[in-house]
């Protein structure tokens, strides 16, 4: 860590976790900090799904929630943005105070729950940057109380296909009740099956990716999966935050998700057993514990033809995205790698053996 992301960590720390997401937008959208943005490395790129990645790192969703910031994100040298979780309705979501640091972790629990600005805020800012380069995707949710959750989907689909690289469906997060339940294959079914009619109406067409929770048991990753290929989206992203509380050094009674380092070994045994069952084709974006070059670079031996981090650059500052991808580029370059996809799948027989209950 530099010591301006030294001193950064230090005064956000200052402050509530909220209220130091906050600045951190503020400073993005002022042109702050100015990182070290690694150098282009064609080794890098990775094609999926009709896209080209410059590089396999991504900002994973919940960080900027209303699309503030995206290409501020970009310029950090993240290889793609996502943005979101957005519902139709803007909502306030759950009472504060509602995230907490696990330092002794390099943890947090959140528990959120879709607060955003809604569908009109975040469409007006994403068109604004119509034609700038730059991969951008965009998470979709439901409101908490809509009386239709699969149609706010449907609508998310439709209001944000004109202007996302792809789309993601979040099902996942444990901060909105019943969300979850939408995993459960039946509900799943339906789901999908409207999604995609969504996306097929629309005038542009552009990926979709289901993103999945980490607290699951095998017939249901199963059921999962064969959901996933039977309605033909184009991805999975594994996963979303935990409700387990295993193995933390820091207890803690709060209630929420849990992301962070001790989210990396689950979420990349779940990540192996999704590409086992989801075959090679399918694309797979792993994220949960990422922060370093090493842990994303694991990912993708386990199954991950791309990465994304969130709580890794609240403990190592803003500088990560560019010290990550400059790891990518080393080891590829003492490897003799021609592609950082050449490793995708190497250690799967590893990981899909790991224990995920």
């Amino acid at each position: 860590m530099s010591a301006l992301d030294r001193l950064g960590r230090t005064l956000l720390f200052a402050f509530d976790p909220e209220t130091a997401h906050g600045l951190s937008i503020k400073a993005l959208k002022c042109g702050l900090p100015v990182a070290g943005r690694a150098p282009a490395d064609a080794r890098l790129k990775v094609r999926l799904c009709g896209l080209d990645f410059p590089n396999p790192l991504g900002m994973a969703a919940g960080y900027d929630k209303n699309a503030e910031v995206p290409d501020a994100l970009l310029g950090l040298g993240f290889g793609f943005a996502e943005v979101g979780t957005i519902t139709p309705l803007p909502q306030a979501g759950n009472p504060k105070p509602r995230i907490f640091r696990l330092t002794a972790d390099d943890a947090v629990i959140n528990r959120l729950g879709f607060n955003n600005e809604g569908h009109d805020a975040a469409e007006r800012r994403l068109a604004a940057r119509k034609g700038r380069p730059g991969i951008v995707g965009v998470n979709i949710g439901a409101n908490k109380d809509s009386a239709d959750r699969v149609g706010d989907y449907e609508r998310g689909v439709r209001r944000f296909a004109p202007h996302a690289s792809y789309l993601t469906v979040n099902i996942s997060s444990p901060n909105t009740p019943g969300l979850r339940n939408m995993q459960a294959r039946e509900q799943l079914d339906e789901l999908l099956t409207r999604v995609m009619a969504a996306r097929a109406s629309a005038t542009t067409r552009p990926p979709v990716f289901l993103k999945i929770a980490p607290d699951l048991v095998e017939a249901e990753l199963e059921d999962i999966a064969a959901e996933v290929a039977d309605k033909r989206l184009d991805g999975v992203i594994v996963s979303n935050t935990t409700l387990s509380r295993a193995g933390l050094r820091q207890a803690s009674a709060e209630s929420g998700g849990l992301s962070g380092k001790p989210l990396f070994e689950r979420s990349t045994a779940v990540l192996a057993r999704m590409r086992r069952l989801l075959g090679p084709d399918m694309a797979i974006i792993g994220v949960g514990g990422v922060d370093s070059a090493d842990t994303a670079l694991e990912k993708m031996r386990a199954g991950a033809d791309l990465v994304q981090l969130y709580t890794g650059m609240i403990y190592a500052g803003p500088t990560l995205p560019g010290r990550i991808v400059a790891g990518l580029t080393r080891f590829a370059a003492r490897e003799g790698l021609k592609s950082i996809s050449e490793l995708r799948d190497t250690g799967l027989d590893e990981w899909g053996s790991r224990p995920i209950s």
